[in-house]
């Protein structure tokens, strides 16, 4: 699933594209998303887009009469295309401009999402979300502050949407690793010290990532429907079994929060 990175380096991959230029066609396929796509994103048609921004995973395409929201689901993909490229499978929705060029969003599995936000209105699914965690906002006094009491695992508390946005599982289990808290440990039961250790592990795999993903942009505009996330150095997701390359103990998995969880039991406390 694409977690924060991905998204932000999408929104900086089609932002050149779509900023300054007008809506010509919003061309919808397929209603059937994760929530149906709603015949008000036709009111965009005819507008200019005057930022993109993100919230979140949710991408943002802000016109004058209102905003054109975007999650990319579990399978989504967003390609810059000329308009007239041969349309191929899963490709739902279409937001065509008048510089020749469109966006496409192609989505096998339909759990994405394309929604309508008029202006002064905020949908339902973003109002409750917590801050940006790359902004001054998230700190290690909000985490220490909202953990107090808290039984459930660290990992599941810094990926609540309510506490901080868009700390996806492989980022939760890299900055836990880094900050060396166990990911089974409860949230209330980690002093203030380690969470201000947590709190900058979190910015700083964010950040990288992001910074990786830089060298993607280029793909945004190909039309081989393959833009590819990027490649990320990984201490623990994903990598049960092999040696840590810290201690070289080996590398444990867990489901936690019904989400696969990686750790070495001996560098992380």
């Amino acid at each position: 699933m694409p977690e924060l990175p991905e998204v932000e380096v999408s929104r900086l991959g089609v932002s050149p594209h779509l900023i300054g230029n007008i809506i010509e066609r919003i061309i919808v396929r397929e209603r059937r998303m994760r929530w149906p796509i709603p015949e008000e994103v036709a009111t965009a048609q005819g507008h200019k887009v005057i930022a993109v921004k993100r919230r979140a995973k949710y991408l943002l395409i802000e016109t004058s009469v209102g905003t054109l929201v975007m999650h990319l689901g579990m399978s989504g993909k967003l390609r810059v295309i000329d308009a007239n490229t041969p349309v191929i499978k899963h490709d739902h929705v279409d937001i065509v401009l008048d510089t020749g060029k469109c966006l496409r969003f192609n989505d096998p599995r339909r759990f994405g999402a394309v929604l309508w936000q008029a202006p002064n209105e905020a949908l339902p699914l973003m109002q409750n979300l917590g801050p940006e965690p790359l902004t001054d906002a998230f700190d290690d006094k909000r985490l220490f502050t909202l953990s107090r009491n808290r039984k459930s695992p660290v990992k599941n508390f810094i990926m609540d949407n309510a506490i901080v946005v868009g700390v996806g599982n492989i980022y939760a289990n890299e900055a836990l690793f880094l900050a060396g808290i166990d990911p089974r440990r409860q949230a209330g039961n980690i002093s203030a010290a380690r969470y201000k250790a947590l709190t900058a592990r979190i910015k700083q795999v964010l950040a990288k990532a992001i910074e990786q993903g830089g060298t993607t942009l280029k793909d945004f505009a190909q039309t081989d429907g393959k833009p590819g996330y990027f490649a990320q150095h990984l201490n623990v997701y994903g990598r049960a079994g092999e040696p840590c390359e810290v201690c070289e103990k080996e590398i444990q998995s867990k489901v936690i929060g019904q989400r696969n969880t990686f750790f070495c039991t001996h560098c992380q406390r």
